[in-house]
């Protein structure tokens, strides 16, 4: 038992090699070197130096937006300012911008034709559409016919006049020369590091005078509107009429083993609707709210505003990366066993491809059979007992043992 686990010790604490074969042919030397070199310039060029494997990384990013919208237009008959035409004044990531208003004014509770669809002969066609969700109110069992020439309308109960969309209204021309203030800090928790979307050295003249251009000016925080249109390459002229959805998006890619003053902000501008571009329904961006009056004898009415507008969200996304000990091992270990690709395509190569694969194999490989195996074990125990003749022993005295 003790001779047993003896031999267990020693075979644990046996070093075992590989056995090398050379083979000396251009070819196939060839191309090892060039697997090897090819693996080689991924892991140095992609890996490392583009992709910084070297680093530990940090995408939780923490993020605050404030904007501010500066402008004047003419719509409807006045002048508009940011309280008129920006929804929600607090300035938050996500605003609107008012391109075109229709208002449905003295609007009081009651019954009325709903003129915008629903379109009826008698009474008994309006019953399908009880409680249709698109109409302007909830629908009666009445059809409203004004003459035998015009077409009749089912009745509706709710707030009336309904919404006449017939009116065509112009977009507001001066949309394209409003601005947007960013005011964006964000936040690399892993690494603490605190920065701004613009040089804290910026000063408030500076920043009056500017306008953010992705070259003359790439760190500017205030925005032209129609400049960001412009960005998006869609067109400007449907956007502004339809409405629609932009993305602002803030890309923060710090590199934070150069100075800290390198993180800084990339801006990039996306049309977020454009699967819905040329859809026939639910095109552009719209949406409806109403101010609410009393009249003398306490009667109340409203205006209903439907208001198509540009909705800006702005989208912070960031990236920091600093040196680390243990992903630049773990890197380097997967770089040289990938280098044993190499020899893998080259002995694929020699055993299947090449008219002396037989040769190869033979040098490569041993084969050893069952009964070298039993003859190799029998010649280990003659030697242990030499009184024992080997097979090979034709029983002849040698000269040595005559001599004795």
């Amino acid at each position: 038992m003790s001779s047993f686990l003896w031999g267990c010790v020693v075979d644990f604490f046996t070093y075992e090699t590989n056995k090398a074969v050379v083979v000396k042919r251009w070819s196939v030397g060839i191309v090892n070197r060039i697997v090897q070199v090819i693996i080689i310039s991924y892991f140095v060029c992609y890996v490392f130096l583009h992709e910084k494997a070297y680093q530990s990384t940090d995408t939780g990013i923490e993020s605050s937006v404030m904007t501010k919208v500066k402008g004047f237009g003419r719509h409807y008959g006045r002048i508009n300012d940011v309280a008129d035409y920006v929804f929600p004044q607090e300035g938050t990531n996500v605003f609107c911008i008012m391109t075109r208003l229709y208002v449905t004014e003295n609007q009081f509770q009651g019954r009325c034709a709903d003129s915008s669809q629903f379109d009826c002969k008698m009474d008994e066609d309006c019953e399908q559409h009880y409680g249709a969700v698109t109409a302007s109110g909830a629908i009666t069992d009445k059809c409203l016919i004004e003459d035998n020439e015009s077409p009749g309308f089912c009745e509706v109960e709710g707030w009336c006049p309904t919404e006449n969309e017939a009116i065509k209204s112009e977009p507001m021309p001066d949309v394209r020369n409003f601005t947007i203030f960013i005011k964006n800090s964000i936040n690399f928790p892993l690494f603490d590091v605190t920065r701004g979307n613009f040089p804290s050295s910026m000063t408030a003249d500076e920043i009056k005078k500017c306008t953010y251009h992705p070259e003359k000016s790439p760190f500017c925080p205030i925005f032209r509107v129609g400049d960001i249109l412009n960005h998006t390459g869609q067109s400007v002229e449907e956007i502004i009429d339809k409405g629609g959805e932009i993305g602002i998006n803030i890309e923060w890619r710090c590199n934070l083993d150069l100075d800290v003053e390198y993180c800084v902000p990339h801006y990039s501008f996306t049309r977020l609707d454009k699967p819905f571009e040329k859809n026939a329904i639910s095109k552009g961006y719209n949406f409806r709210y109403a101010r609410y009056y009393k009249s003398e004898n306490g009667t109340e009415y409203r205006s209903l505003y439907k208001v198509f507008a540009i909705r800006f969200d702005v989208i912070v996304t960031g990236h920091a990366g600093k040196f680390d000990v243990v992903p630049t091992l773990i890197n380097v270990v997967a770089a040289l066993t990938s280098i044993g690709l190499g020899t893998f395509l080259c002995d694929i190569i020699l055993l299947n491809f090449l008219k002396e694969a037989d040769q190869y194999k033979a040098k490569m490989f041993e084969e050893v059979s069952q009964a070298e195996i039993e003859a190799s074990l029998a010649g280990s125990q003659l030697s242990l007992k030499p009184g024992i003749k080997s097979s090979l022993d034709s029983g002849v005295p040698s000269p040595s043992d005559q001599a004795v």
